[in-house]
């Protein structure tokens, strides 16, 4: 296999993540971080070591500030987004535009825009339209399925989907990140595997709220209560599966993926601990202000897709009765109203 330059922008969790099995396939690897991680990537200079991770970098990475970012893409043969989804506009107007013609681009951000008609659209869609009203050409691709950042450091098993257009770039992307510890099915579906994998995050958030509201009522240290959960996570596919049905999306594969990233989910990561809170009795204000510095992308994608499944309900296009789990998860980010999960709604 021929060696590439792979250069990352955004040094968060899982775009540094990629950074060991790329470097670890002997490719040449470029960490650049935004302009809200120049900390990291001095960090990073300076010890080897992202600061959030126990394990060093593989040796040889490279390390760039956002202004060298010109510097980072010469001779660039793919490009690695590894922002937050608070970076989406960020990446499409200045990163987008300065990535070489014909260099493909994989991003790891999750998540889904509404649209006032109650549409709803993933960022490798929005980045697409923005890409075409600025007359840009970018090939556009995206990673999805159940993987924290921390466990591809240690080389945990994993299986991905990386989708996208063009079945040949994906085939080319597989080759290039694809090690005996990361495994990845390609596909050309984007909508389904993008919207599969952003309502993971909202629904996540429901099945910690379980586990927040035991804590509250038997005790931080008292042992964890798996029915609640589980029923929690049953009505949560019930869901997903008829909001892929409205993307036109739902098939076998979509489920696998957005499931299996819903159960990784629940069990790590920062959803699992606003959920936890806010199931102890805490309003998202006091669930903010305890996580401070923690970036919460369910809360984005959770209010988002209600607020579009409201729109659609008023046009009589979906029944709100269908969705009491995420209703009930808007209300308590919202309206703040206390968590009350609606049991008997679920059987109905």
């Amino acid at each position: 296999m021929k060696k590439e330059i792979v250069v990352i922008v955004g040094s968060g969790m899982m775009g540094s993540a990629l950074a060991f099995p790329s470097r670890e396939n002997g490719h040449t690897v470029r960490l650049v971080g935004t302009h809200l991680d120049k900390e990291i990537i001095d960090e990073c200079r300076k010890t080897g070591k992202h600061p959030k991770f126990s394990t060093p970098f593989p040796s040889g990475v490279e390390y760039y500030q956002i202004e060298e970012l010109d510097d980072a893409l010469k001779n660039a043969d793919m490009v690695i987004g590894g922002v937050s989804s608070f970076g989406v506009d960020w990446f499409a107007d200045y990163v987008l535009p300065r990535i070489p013609k014909g260099v493909p681009v994989l991003t790891v951000t999750k998540g889904l825009i509404d649209l006032q008609d109650g549409s709803l659209i993933s960022y490798p869609e929005y980045w697409e339209q923005k890409c075409k009203e600025k007359g840009i050409a970018v090939d556009l691709n995206a990673v999805g399925g159940p993987c924290t950042s921390y466990e591809l450091v240690a080389h945990d098993q994993t299986v991905v989907s990386f989708c996208g257009r063009n079945i040949d770039t994906l085939k080319h992307l597989k080759e290039v990140m694809q090690t005996s510890y990361y495994h990845i099915n390609i596909t050309t579906d984007v909508i389904g595997i993008e919207t599969a994998v952003a309502l993971k995050n909202g629904y996540a958030l429901a099945v910690a709220l379980t586990i927040g509201v035991n804590q509250k009522e038997y005790g931080i240290d008292s042992e964890l209560h798996y029915n609640s959960q589980a029923a929690v996570f049953g009505q949560a596919t019930k869901e997903m599966t008829k909001l892929l049905s409205l993307r036109g999306a739902d098939t076998i594969d979509n489920r696998a993926v957005g499931f299996g990233d819903l159960y990784v989910t629940v069990y790590g990561g920062r959803t699992r601990l606003v959920g936890i809170l806010l199931g102890r009795g805490l309003d998202i204000d006091q669930a903010q202000k305890e996580l401070s510095g923690v970036t919460l992308e369910s809360l984005v994608v959770a209010r988002r897709v209600a607020r579009a499944i409201r729109i659609k309900a008023g046009k009589g296009e979906l029944d709100l009765n269908d969705f009491p789990l995420l209703m009930h998860v808007d209300d308590i980010l919202t309206k703040k109203v206390k968590v009350d999960i609606p049991w008997d709604e679920f059987t109905k």
